[in-house]
């Protein structure tokens, strides 16, 4: 025979005192009621049903009783919600036939009683009698469990999922539509104007949206900046990560003054790390004093505020340890597998340097300063603090850019001296920044034989790790096209009106370094080897070893520099939208079927000269829906490309948040970059996700459309607009909204094309 089942909430000690707290509980617990009826002898025009007192139903009313719903062939259930002070509920079950005229068949016995989650009396089977010699037996099982607003949350949304069941998930990951469906309607011209144009709309003001030198966006020298003759010179300040608008970098030759003294440091002379806490994690430094009573490591997992991790030495642990802002700030805002590799390596010992230099080598126009942009601007997305260090720049500010081939020449003894010179600074800079908390810095210069290598060796001894990258290109048509790139954008030759003297001129200094480059065979190194296009090509790596170093190896190993559009767009407008609620996965509303329709006559438009192309969508059917206009071309789910979980809060209104979890809605309203929704996720752990979407859209050489959604596309729009991390949940991208990105050997550059308000 069977039995009931149930929990006793009060039977544990201190259950008055619990009860009490409950009570008293900002936004209050709740308990959660689950009956279950089991039987194996179905009779398919019986359907059982609870009724009795209030909260459940409020009468004894037969015809108002609750409907139970089937859970498996042998299993009903329901459940609902009482107050958790509630006095006594008295139900019974009965089986209501499903034709109204035939009479109710209530079990059989006594009431049964839940009093604040306890069942009173004896636990026993639910009798009904059919005939006088039939009866017929349900096994009960009957759960309560004081859930709070969050179980709540998790709960509903789970019903509302199985109550309405996504409509496009009989589809394969991987779909191909050759051709419209005869009959269906696709969005005609006259529901887009095919002038492209039409709907071009300014960009956001910080976004790089025109050509730029990528030279110019990296670091200035800080003598240059801070001798007071420049501090005020915009012309002058380079866009740091942050900070950049995005517009060209000018100079004025006439406002370079030559003979400024520039004091080069000893590079033997050692660092003061007084009053620095260095954190193993990621490796950079936080400005709090080291006290006995607060060793440990501080790690930033990404749920809002950083946590103290008790050293082994340590003799004392304070865990309510205030930081301030600056503090903060100063926090790696990587996560993830970033933090769990750095605490893997403090456990087991330190196998790699945590500062690390990547210094790049290679003759001109070999693509170095391109590289060099595009793995500074992916370190950073990652959460590592990355600066890129132009040595060409250095020497632009300090000797003028109109040096002719001639400055360069090995047997020019006082070019030599000021390229070493400048050389030094630049790598003086890099050294000193990395001693307030940078962690990987990029050295860009050609570096092309033994003795320049050397001394930066010898200048970065004890304080971090070189990495030499090395970019060899024997393709004559990619090094053509790449001096013309030069003398078209580089200030060197920005004065020089004849573009052919500047050709001349230029390959005159390419010649001067042939003579005397010798390729890397030294330390560690990484050497790329036709890799420019995308096909084919050689990396070789040397004495590398290390999360970061096989985190840039895996990066420069996918990446080039083919150009190719990338377009980022939400998925159109949907029923959750409309409502203001967050997550779910409901279907598009009519202006989002709209756009769909308009999305696809883009699309068609827009990627009809490219040789092909593939639809990137979430696994949420908003996306899909979204995509299934379009045909032609195959889409891919990407359960990657899913939008942030919002946990329990899925479902929910921002406003609904903030009544009913009211500390939830603050620390996310302080830190959205940081803040983890409960049994979800953070923005950091979305970047997280999107890295290998990240490796494989640099991999790939056609066009790509990324349906996605909001919180992702930030994401991945931070990525290619180099945005600093903490910008990332401001980032605007609006609805019915195409972001297209233009990848390739001039940088990154972005249209926004809004085709609906």
């Amino acid at each position: 025979m069977g039995a009931t089942s149930s929990r006793n909430l009060d039977s544990a000690q201190g259950s008055e005192d619990r009860e009490e707290s409950v009570e008293n509980a900002g936004g209050g617990q709740q308990l959660f009621v689950s009956l279950k009826m089991e039987n194996y002898k179905l009779i398919d025009n019986l359907i059982p049903h609870v009724y009795g007192s209030v909260p459940l139903v409020g009468s004894w009313d037969s015809s108002k009783a609750l409907s139970m719903e089937r859970e498996s062939k042998s299993m009903w259930e329901i459940s609902f919600v009482v107050p958790p002070n509630h006095e006594t509920l008295d139900f019974k079950f009965l089986l209501k036939p499903m034709h109204s005229n035939v009479p109710c068949i209530v079990e059989e016995g006594p009431n049964r009683q839940l009093t604040r989650g306890t069942l009173q009396g004896d636990a026993r089977l639910a009798l009904f009698r059919l005939t006088s010699d039939e009866v017929l037996e349900y096994r009960v099982f009957i759960k309560a469990d004081r859930v709070s607003p969050f179980d709540l949350a998790a709960s509903w949304r789970a019903y509302q999922k199985n109550f309405q069941p996504s409509t496009v998930r009989g589809i394969p990951d991987v779909s191909i539509n050759a051709a419209p469906e005869t009959g269906t309607e696709n969005g005609s011209a006259t529901s887009l104007e095919l002038d492209l144009e039409h709907y071009l709309v300014p960009s956001p003001t910080c976004a790089n949206t025109g050509h730029v030198y990528a030279a110019n966006l990296t670091e200035t020298p800080r003598s240059l900046a801070q001798t007071g003759v420049f501090a005020n010179s915009e012309f002058l300040r380079s866009p740091s990560h942050g900070s950049n608008k995005g517009g060209v970098v000018s100079f004025d030759q006439a406002t370079i003054i030559k003979d400024m003294e520039i004091v080069v440091p000893d590079p033997s002379r050692v660092y003061s790390k007084s009053g620095l806490v260095e954190s193993k994690s990621v490796g950079t430094f936080s400005p709090l004093q080291k006290q006995d009573s607060h060793r440990g490591l501080f790690v930033d997992r990404g749920v809002g505020s950083p946590r103290l991790v008790k050293s082994a030495s340590a003799s004392a642990f304070t865990s309510d340890l205030r930081l301030d802002t600056e503090a903060k700030k100063a926090m790696p805002a990587a996560a993830g597998a970033v933090a769990a590799a750095a605490v893997a390596d403090q456990m087991l010992g330190t196998k790699e340097d945590r500062k690390l230099a990547i210094v790049l080598v290679g003759l001109p126009a070999r693509g170095k300063t391109f590289t060099a942009a595009k793995l500074t601007r992916y370190l950073r997305w990652l959460g590592h603090e990355t600066k890129h260090f132009n040595v060409g720049k250095y020497r632009r500010l300090k000797h003028g850019a109109n040096q002719s081939a001639d400055f360069f020449r090995a047997d020019n003894p006082e070019g030599m001296e000021a390229r070493n010179e400048v050389a030094a600074l630049a790598m003086e800079d890099m050294l000193s920044w990395m001693q307030e908390g940078g962690q990987v810095g990029i050295f860009d210069a050609t570096n092309s034989n033994k003795r320049r290598r050397n001394m930066l060796m010898k200048m970065a001894e004890r304080e971090c790790k070189i990495i030499f990258l090395e970019t060899i290109c024997n393709d004559e048509q990619i090094i053509e096209k790449n001096i013309r790139l030069k003398i078209q954008q580089s200030p060197d030759y920005a004065d020089e009106p004849d573009f052919k003297a500047g050709l001349r001129d230029f390959k005159m200094r390419l010649a001067n370094y042939e003579k005397v480059y010798e390729p890397v065979e030294e330390g560690s190194y990484i050497k790329m080897i036709d890799m420019a296009s995308g096909q084919g090509g050689q990396i070789q790596v040397n004495n590398i070893s290390g999360y970061l170093p096989g985190r840039i190896v895996f990066f420069l190993v996918n990446a080039h520099l083919t150009p190719r559009p990338i377009l980022l767009t939400r998925h159109g407008e949907s029923r959750d939208n409309v409502r203001g609620r967050i997550g779910g996965d409901t279907v598009l509303s009519e202006a989002g079927e709209l756009y769909a329709k308009k999305l696809a006559n883009f699309v068609e438009k827009r990627l009809k000269p490219e040789r092909t192309a593939s639809i990137w969508t979430s696994t949420l059917q908003r996306t899909i829906l979204t995509a299934s206009p379009i045909v032609g071309f195959p889409k891919i789910q990407w359960r990657a490309l899913d939008e942030i979980n919002a946990g329990v809060c899925d479902g929910m209104s921002y406003e609904e948040i903030k009544k009913n979890m009211p500390e939830e809605y603050e620390s996310r309203k302080k830190d959205k970059l940081r803040y983890r929704y409960p049994r979800g996720e953070s923005y950091l752990d979305v970047i997280q996700r999107l890295e290998p979407v990240i490796i494989e859209l640099e991999r790939q050489r056609a066009p790509v459309v990324v349906i996605s959604h909001q919180a992702v596309l930030r994401a991945l729009y931070a990525y290619f607009a180099d945005r600093p991390l903490m910008e990332i949940p401001h980032i605007e991208v609006p609805l019915h909204t195409i972001i297209e990105i233009q990848m390739g050997v001039t940088g990154v550059q972005e249209k926004r094309y809004k085709l609906m308000d």
